[in-house]
């Protein structure tokens, strides 16, 4: 392993995953048949949110068209989209009796609008059933497609987030799929239509400089994110992109200074911080 626990400074050390509550919700994603970037992207914070009662649903299947070097997500043929997942997902948040949803997605090449209309689907089953809840959307870059942003504009989440994941210069090794510039104007442009809270999230150890992440967080700022989070980059196995380094907690808090300071409302920064994590309590307003 690439990033063997023995490796780990202390403040990545992470407690087993385990307990009633931690069970219940397992029971619950069972028993609607779905899936969580929780587990499917290895999250350090899976036991402590599964503990609080919340996850975050990852809809379009397991397998994503891309093999981006720092996931854990599989790549892979992707499965056919199952119509019934909206409301399954609507039926997992009621019985879990979540104030904020949650819901991610792989990334669906294959699909025309990415998937778009998918999202659009599960936003709407979930406020059919929980009206009093938020609804958050983490989506990948649908390759900047007009009409699958005009779908997503359209689909009236409390927040939409969409990631950078690290500085421009690293894609290439990081995201080799992706483009910088297109997840910038994704986020520019939904903000634009609809006026939503955007959000957005960095993985810092990649090997990035202090002096690019200042240039992302103004670059996100003059897009007019409201919320970014910020925390370390874990490698899931040695045949992904190696950490350059682990950054200790002041660190993290200088960070997140510093991307406030840039007019970014709200910055969540630590080590462990992932883009879902405290989702309910950082809402941009």
């Amino acid at each position: 392993m690439a990033d063997g626990e023995a490796r780990k400074p202390e403040w990545l050390r992470i407690r087993a995953f385990g307990g009633k509550s931690y069970e219940a919700v397992n029971q619950v994603l069972r028993r609607h048949r779905l899936n969580t970037v929780c587990r499917a992207a290895n999250c350090p914070n899976r036991g402590e949110c599964f503990n609080h009662g919340t996850a975050t649903f990852l809809i379009m299947g397991p397998r994503c068209t891309r093999d981006c070097r720092f996931c854990d997500v599989q790549p892979g043929p992707p499965a056919e989209v199952d119509p019934s997942e909206p409301e399954r997902v609507a039926a997992a948040a009621s019985e879990l009796k979540l104030r904020h949803v949650v819901v991610t997605s792989v990334t669906r090449d294959d699909l025309p609008d990415g998937g778009a209309r998918y999202f659009a689907a599960t936003v709407k089953a979930i406020r059919d059933r929980l009206p009093q809840s938020t609804v958050e959307i983490l989506t990948p870059d649908f390759k900047g497609k007009p009409e699958a942003v005009a779908v997503i504009a359209g689909c009236g989440p409390d927040i939409f987030n969409h990631n950078l994941e690290t500085v421009p210069r690293l894609y290439p090794a990081v995201r080799p799929s992706a483009d910088f510039q297109v997840s910038l104007s994704l986020l520019r442009e939904v903000q634009r239509l609809t006026g939503v809270v955007t959000k957005s999230g960095l993985m810092v150890g990649l090997g990035e400089t202090a002096e690019e992440l200042e240039e992302v967080f103004w670059d996100l700022a003059h897009t007019r994110v409201s919320i970014l989070t910020i925390g370390q980059y874990l490698a899931p196995s040695s045949k992904h992109h190696p950490v350059a380094r682990y950054l200790p907690p002041d660190e993290f808090a200088l960070l997140g200074q510093k991307a406030k300071a840039t007019g970014i409302r709200e910055v969540l920064s630590g080590p462990l911080v992932r883009s879902s994590y405290h989702a309910a309590m950082f809402t941009g307003r």
